[in-house]
């Protein structure tokens, strides 16, 4: 109709000039429509001959003086919409004036444009864009040709914030370029010739731009093959494994245009090699085109699926992958076809997945490659696997184990891994083995590993054959891997992996390529703690290795042997030793200790020598072993040794470096005998040792008591001495006693000593350095004394007669003493000495902790603080003196590190037991206090444990509960708050509950004979804190499937029942805590339900119940009658709640135990069967169930006849219920009940023999299509009617284990019975007889019935309310034309077609399936869409089309434009105004709830598979996405297009509104 208007309006105007310049001004968004719009109609018809060059006069004044300042901004008129509007008419007057005027115009404009881009550009790059899209068809000039494209791709790759101009670049102007055969060259060499490529987003947005023209459709182009390039085909594979999914897009859009065009032609072309690789990227031949089109497709396809992120959807493409490969190497020479590169571009798009599941699938997939395909050598496949791989296996979820693995096997990951690694490193050339594993190795080192990847890549490093290929470079990499990559990991896994790499060490280390030196510097990396320790069997697998290896080491650079004959490693090893204790002669002695490295080296070295040299005398047949070089390796440290007391005069150093070693062969343990004397190492150098102790002890004495220890670094030197002690007294105990008198000797003095040192008085206000260092050695002497009075009682050092003084030293000190920092002030002052006054703090701390160790050990040793007082006073003086103690530890423990405050609890488990009677407000203090401590270490793993154990100990006292409960003051009310605090703090610590209930259960049942004597019965605080134990019968916490977690709370559980079973019922105490227990728990049960009407399989709520009716069924035998009776009636009411299937087992167990003990309790029960319908609806089936049990119930009953008739009385009204489901189970209990009358001949129900046979022969013979027949017989085999036992079945395996499973409980509630003999110290008494089920009970299945009961369903619709609404079809017409026929409503409808509101266009050219068509077509109707373009109008017949559409086609505009028309299409609606809007997740996607619709809205819908592809995505001037919650990635086209034609409605309807 424009069209028509406007040739109308030039047919009508004689001066078209005149024409245009009257629609120029001024020029608002209708006028500079109309301009566009007579502009292409003047430049579509041929000008008379006078009138052409005045046309191009006025054509070039309107497109320089009107169109440029209009794309700009300058003359736009006010309003974002306006302003588009007319500067997209511009835009398209713009491009005809060039047609009219050509090339000079398109110069001008064109230079123009790069004049204002040269400047700047910034907003008006846009402006200069357009201006060169419109000139690009009609540019002559080479130069300025080159000037454009040049421009155009610095834009490009212009790296800035925002994508707008690239992409307006690759979308507008590229094309245009494109269509000039000289730019086309000049922008392909600019995009991957020399000057180097974009990176790959921008490359792949310039290249699918450029499509048209590079891989046209049908033939080639004259223009550049890109087929031919290698470089266009590296962009393509990165932008297939590029992580934006817009960018792989693109790549999948390119590769299938390239293949439709070679497949098309058949033609015959092979890309050049590229690089080092002779493999060609891309080739194709006309023989084998249709297996390249299959192998192609298949790729494709594969490559597309992955784009859905969904496994069970990608898992059945996944064996294609093998048919790839199959097709990708040739049989004959063994070569690849096709170049893997291709196939690394899927796993490594695998591998970078989202989801992890897929991720693991691409990683097991890729190393079963090389299992099961022998693949041909190529370089890519080892950077590959250096790469992608590495970083893929770097994510510890993937090795998680398969469901039916046992706990501690390696998960297939791990499996296949080891073979993969073997299996490459055979494949490998030899001359590649070395540096790949190199490589590999250094991958390992270059980042922070979690501890379950580093495992497992270490294991597989292991299980390499043995190959000779690493040399020194490789060395130092493992010792990399050991130092810089495990610093934090668990223990554990930590050792492991340390093991697995020595093991790789061993086996792939070239012994020639390095020397011993590197060896041992390796082997030091290993923590002997964690991995090599002697006597292992990888100790002894080093010593093997070492032995056959010693002569083909590497000669150190540094060494220079003399005696050839001796065999390499014991002549390293003496060399070691010599060189270790040499000392440099220097002015001024070192006042810092030598590092630890160097000892441990030695030592380490020494004794795998020494057992290399046993090993050897072993093979050779010697029995008597001279130890000839473990002999030469000790002399240079025993001659050092023995001159220690007698020589002053020795270099610290050198005195240092020989007690470092000395300590670490003291050190030294045997794994393999428990007598040192069965280990020839071990006791030839304990022997050797033994020499010169005397002189040892006369130098410790002599440093610690003396002057010498002068300055902070001394205090190293200090704790060196110190350590050496307990390992000296160690020596002698073991190897001779002859040399105690010496120690003891050696103790009287060095206690005397550094009491006196600490006696002294400084008179001087500001002390020395010197003075203080003392009083530290001499406090740490102290302690060191007591914690080996306290660890060696077999020295019998008690006896002592300086132990008295220090006990009273200890006793009556001042504790927290705080040592002045002290002036330093001298002429030998340092900046090393200075420095470390920093630290001042951490020795003061460390002076208090040593005062707390050393009064522990008097407390602990000599309960009475005050033995020389008067009998009189003793008392008071010793709960005065200790209150002040206990002031004092709260007063430690505000100054001390949290670290260190193990020994002030220590203290105060001694003080507050003394003290609560008397000092109550003190000890709650001291227990808040202790709190908060434990609070703030609990992050804190390693020193956390000793401090919780010591805050239990001393808070849990049995004497503490005991007073604090007779009082029932704060205390008591503070321990019941600390146990609550502590269960919240396991909720989120694994055992921290654990301790605390196996010290209260310890003290309780088992007192030691200390309590006893201080409490008569220390079971009377179970009773007092009972809550411990009902909490630990319920404990445990449920955690969300997505929450991975390995935690174990059993223990806590196992605990508590064991606990239960050792009380005895007929020790009062015992019965009457038992009886407390069950009343606590039955009411937590009823608290549960209260809370909660109905709960789900599961929960919390269903686990919480499930443990309290186990705990009660444990405790149930023990109980009495009289109890029983009193609370039978809560158990009943129980029975009548809403339970899962697992409590109903337990409440019905309960019930028939108990009242097969006492069967005077039946009256109470069928009290039960005499509620309301109402009230059993949910709890019949429970009752009934019980009834099925009737045998057991009646077993010891005399008189079972009234008893029978009762039941059968109560069970027959339930045969006849409405319920389905409670007619079988009445009928279960009627055959059992009925079985039992007739085995006892009753001839009262003679009566009822026909009624009952009748109706049990009827269900057992029923028939018909239903389920009836079989629910009959699936309830008589369900195991609680058909094998389960009350009596038999009564065990803990049952209960905890058995019915859980049986239940379909989940597996981390089942409690295997391993775990009641594993956990905890607590015996089970030792005539328990209740451990194991029956055979055939333990063997059984679940069952696929399940408990229901009536109205279990239909809790909920009590409450519901009638539902009054119903369904109501919409007309839509009835508002606007309320009074007008229907049939005049069609006709005016179909009148007005074309002439909608709303001016909204739908694009489905790209959807192929008719039924996504018709859907769309009604919703387009529905909503008052202007149009719906389809592909083609051939559609509208197809009967599917029709069906969903309903006749909407009759009543809205359908355009027909093919899927090639689209750009053309979309570039003249943009020109008129429209704003293209695509429906695709891209990174600029726009949150459908966020963006506001133009009114002029066109709406590109994609294809059902593929989505809008990627030549179209830059001709759309935004991208809308619908947001998700969920896991599937994308919705039904016809459900997205209706979804924004809705939200786009409901806009413009707000709009009108407003």
């Amino acid at each position: 109709m424009e069209v028509v208007l406007a040739d109308a309006l030039l047919a009508r105007c004689g001066d078209p000039c005149a024409l245009l310049r009257a629609v120029c001004a001024p020029l608002c968004a209708e006028r500079a429509e109309a301009l566009r719009l007579l502009l292409q109609r003047l430049a579509a018809v041929e000008p008379q001959a006078g009138e052409a060059e005045a046309l191009r006069r006025a054509a070039w004044e309107v497109a320089l003086e009107r169109c440029r300042p209009l794309l700009c901004g300058g003359e736009a008129a006010a309003g974002c919409g306006e302003r588009l509007r007319v500067a997209r008419a511009a835009r398209g007057a713009l491009r005809h004036c060039v047609q009219l005027c050509g090339a000079p115009l398109a110069a001008r404009l064109a230079c123009d444009a790069l004049s204002e881009l040269a400047a700047g550009g910034g907003a008006g790059a846009e402006a200069a864009v357009e201006a060169l899209v419109a000139a690009a068809p009609r540019l002559e000039e080479p130069a300025l040709v080159a000037r454009c494209v040049a421009a155009a791709l610095a834009l490009v790759r212009e790296e800035g914030e925002g994508e707008a101009i690239p992409a307006l670049v690759a979308g507008r102007l590229l094309p245009a370029l494109g269509g000039n055969g000289a730019a086309l060259r000049y922008v392909w060499e600019g995009l991957l010739g020399a000057g180097g490529t974009p990176r790959a987003g921008r490359a792949l947005l310039a290249l699918s731009a450029l499509a048209d023209a590079l891989l046209p459709r049908g033939r080639p182009g004259p223009g550049p093959d890109a087929r031919l390039c290698p470089q266009f085909w590296r962009v393509v594979q990165e932008g297939l494994t590029e992580r934006d999914g817009l960018c792989r897009k693109r790549a999948r859009y390119l590769l299938k245009r390239a293949l439709d065009l070679s497949g098309g032609e058949r033609a015959e072309l092979r890309c050049p090699a590229d690089g080092g690789d002779d493999s060609s990227l891309f080739w194709w031949s006309a023989e084998e085109n249709e297996k390249l089109l299959q192998f192609w497709e298949t790729y494709i396809l594969v490559m597309e699926t992955l784009e859905g992120n969904q496994i069970h959807v990608i898992k059945p493409v996944l064996p294609k992958l093998n048919s790839l490969f199959e097709h990708a190497v040739s049989g004959e020479g063994g070569c690849w076809l096709f170049h893997p590169s291709w196939h690394m571009c899927i796993y490594k798009r695998m591998f970078e997945s989202e989801n992890k599941t897929l991720t693991k699938e691409g990683i097991l997939h890729f190393l079963e490659l090389y299992e099961t395909k022998h693949l041909p050598s190529s370089l890519g496949f080892s950077e590959f696997v250096i790469g992608p791989l590495m970083d893929a296996l770097s994510e510890s979820s993937l090795y998680s184990r398969t469901p039916g693995q046992l706990m501690g096997a390696c998960p297939p990951l791990g499996m296949r891994l080891q073979k993969f690694l073997a299996t490459y490193m055979m494949l490998l050339p030899e001359e590649e083995k070395g540096s790949f594993l190199l490589k590999f190795i250094q991958k390992m080192t270059s980042r922070h590993w979690c501890a379950v990847p580093i495992l497992f890549l270490s294991m597989a490093l292991a299980y390499i054959p043995e190959c000779k290929i690493l040399g020194t470079e490789g060395l130092h990499a493992l010792r990399d891997v050991l130092q810089c990559t495990m610093i934090t990991h668990q223990i554990l896994l930590r050792g492991a992996a340390q093991c697995y790499l020595l093991q790789t060490a061993m086996h792939l280390t070239d012994v020639g390529k390095v020397s011993l030196p590197e060896v041992s510097s390796f082997l030091l990396s290993l923590r002997p703690e964690e991995s090599l320790r002697r006597d292992t069997m990888l100790w002894m697998e080093l010593c093997s290795w070492l032995q056959a290896n010693e002569r083909c080491f590497r000669k150190s650079v540094t060494s220079d042997f003399e005696h050839q004959e001796t065999p390499s490693l014991c002549q390293y090893v003496c060399s070691l030793v010599g060189e270790y204790l040499k000392t440099p002669v220097s002015e001024r002695e070192n006042c810092f200790m030598p590092d630890w490295f160097e000892a441990k080296l030695v030592a380490t070295m020494i004794l795998l020598a020494a057992d290399v040299e046993q090993m050897r005398n072993k093979h050779s047949g010697k029995s008597n072993i001279e130890w000839i070089e473990l002999e030469a390796f000790l002399n240079p440290l025993l001659d050092v040794l023995m001159k220690l007391g007698s020589n002053a005069y020795i270099p610290t150093l050198k005195t240092d470096k020989s007690l470092q070693l000395l300590l670490k062969l003291l050190q030294t343990r045997s794994l393999k005998c428990s007598n040192t004397q069965d280990d020839g190492v071990l006791c030839f150098i304990w022997k050797s040792l033994m020499t010169p102790v005397e002189s040892i002890l006369e130098f410790l004495l002599r440093r610690l008591t003396t002057n010498e220890l002068s300055t902070v670094g001394d205090l190293d030197r200090c704790d060196l001495y110190l350590a050496l002690i307990p390992e000296i007294v160690n020596l002698c105990l073991q190897v001779s006693w002859k040399k105690v008198p010496y120690i003891k000797s050696f103790i009287l003095s060095l206690t005397n000593a550094s009491i006196r040192n600490l006696q002294e008085r400084n008179c001087k206000e500001e002390p020395k350095l010197q003075e203080q260092i003392k009083k530290v050695a001499s406090m740490a002497s102290l302690t060191a004394v007591c914690e080996l009075m306290d660890r060696k009682p077999e020295a019998h050092l008690d006896s002592l007669p300086s132990v008295d003084a220090l006990k009273r030293f200890i006793s009556f000190s001042q504790f927290n003493d705080v040592l002045k920092k002290p002036s330093y002030i001298g002429e030998e002052s340092s900046l090393s000495e200075e420095t470390t006054f920093q630290g001042w703090g951490k020795i003061v701390a460390r002076y208090v902790r040593d005062q707390w160790i050393c009064l522990r050990f008097v407390l602990s040793s000599f309960p009475t603080l005050a033995q020389e007082h008067e009998e009189t006073s003793e008392m008071l003086y010793t709960v005065e003196r200790s209150g002040k103690i206990l002031q004092s530890a709260l007063e430690a423990l505000t100054i001390l590190p949290s670290d260190q405050v193990l020994p002030v609890f220590d203290c105060m488990k001694v003080l507050v037991p003394k003290l609560l009677d008397s000092s109550e407000a003190l000890c709650i203090e001291a227990f808040d206090l202790g709190w908060k401590i434990i609070s703030s270490l609990s992050n804190t793993q390693l020193i956390f444990w000793s401090n919780l154990k010591a805050f239990v100990e001393f808070v849990f006292d049995t004497e503490v509960l005991a007073v604090a409960a007779s009082a029932k003051g704060q205390a008591y009310a503070k321990i019941k708050e600390i146990i609550f605090k502590l269960i919240d703090m396991s909720t989120t610590k694994t055992g921290v509950f654990n301790v605390v209930l196996s010290h209260c259960c310890q003290s309780w049942i088992f007192p030691t004979v200390d309590e006893r004597s201080a409490l008569t019965n220390a079971f009377v605080n179970a009773g007092n804190y009972c809550e411990l134990i009902t909490e630990a019968c319920v404990f445990g916490t449920v955690f969300r499937k997505d929450q991975s977690t390995h935690r174990d709370d059993h223990y806590v559980r196992v605990c508590a029942i064991k606990f239960l079973c050792l009380l005895d019922g007929s020790n009062t105490s015992h019965k009457t805590l038992m009886e407390d227990i069950f009343i606590k728990l039955l009411d937590k049960d009823e608290q549960v339900s209260r809370s909660r009407t109905r709960y789900y399989a599961n929960s919390l709520q269903h686990r919480i119940k499930n443990r309290v009716w186990q705990t009660l069924l444990i405790l149930l035998p023990k109980l009495d009658q009289n109890f029983l009776c009193g609370i039978l009636g809560k158990v009943f009411q129980a029975g009548f709640g809403n339970n899962q299937a697992s409590v109903k087992y337990f409440i019905e167990w309960i019930v028939i135990t108990s009242l097969h003990r006492y069967p005077q309790f039946l009256n109470k029960f069928w009290d039960c069967f005499c509620y309301d319908e109402e009230k059993l609806k949910t709890s019949i089936c429970t009752f009934l169930s019980v009834l099925s049990h009737f045998d057991i119930i009646l077993q010891n009953t005399s008189e079972k006849k009234p008893a029978l008739k009762k039941a059968l009385i109560v069970v027959l009204q339930w045969c006849f219920n409405h319920n389905f489901s409670v007619r079988l189970y009445a009928l279960v209990a009627l055959k059992k009940i009925w079985g039992m009358c007739r085995m006892l001949h009753v001839e009262e129900f003679e009566a009822l023999t026909p009624v009952i046979e009748s109706s049990l022969q009827q269900v057992e013979n029923m028939h018909g299509t239903g389920n009836a027949r079989r629910n009959w017989q699936r309830i008589q085999d369900h195991f609680f009617f058909a094998t389960f036992h009350p009596l038999k079945d009564y065990s803990l395996e049952t209960i905890f284990y058995i019915l859980p499973r049986l239940s379909e409980l989940a597996e981390d509630e089942w409690i295997s019975l391993s775990k009641f003999d594993r956990f905890t110290d607590i015996p089970l008494p030792p005539a328990f007889q209740w451990y194991h089920s029956r055979t055939e009970f333990r063997d059984l299945k679940p069952s696929d019935w399940s408990q229901q009961d009536m109205g279990s369903s239909s809790a909920e619709t009590d409450s519901q309310t009638e539902w009054t609404d119903v369904q109501k079809k919409i007309i839509p017409w009835k508002n606007s034309t309320p009074s007008l026929d229907l049939e005049m409503v069609f006709q005016d409808r179909a009148a007005k077609l074309g002439k909608s509101n709303s001016r909204l266009i739908v694009v489905a050219s790209l959807i192929d399936k008719p039924t996504n068509l018709g859907g769309l077509c009604r919703t387009s109707e529905i909503f008052g869409a202007s149009a719906l373009v389809v592909g083609s109008l051939h559609y509208i017949q197809d009967k599917q089309f029709q069906h969903l559409s309903v006749s909407a086609e009759q009543w809205l505009p359908l355009v027909e434009v093919k899927p090639s028309q689209l750009v053309d299409y979309l570039q003249q609606k943009k020109t008129e105004g429209y704003t293209i809007i695509g429906v695709e997740q891209t990174a600029k996607s726009f949150d459908l709830t966020e963006y506001c619709f133009p009114e002029k809205s066109l709406l590109l819908l994609g294809n059902e598979h593929e989505g809008i592809p990627a030549n179209l995505i830059h001709h759309l001037d935004v991208c809308v996405e619908i947001p998700q919650q969920g896991i599937i990635r994308s919705l039904n086209v016809h459900v997205s297009g209706a979804l924004l034609i809705w939200e786009y409605t409901r806009q413009q309807v707000i709009k009108q509104k407003q």
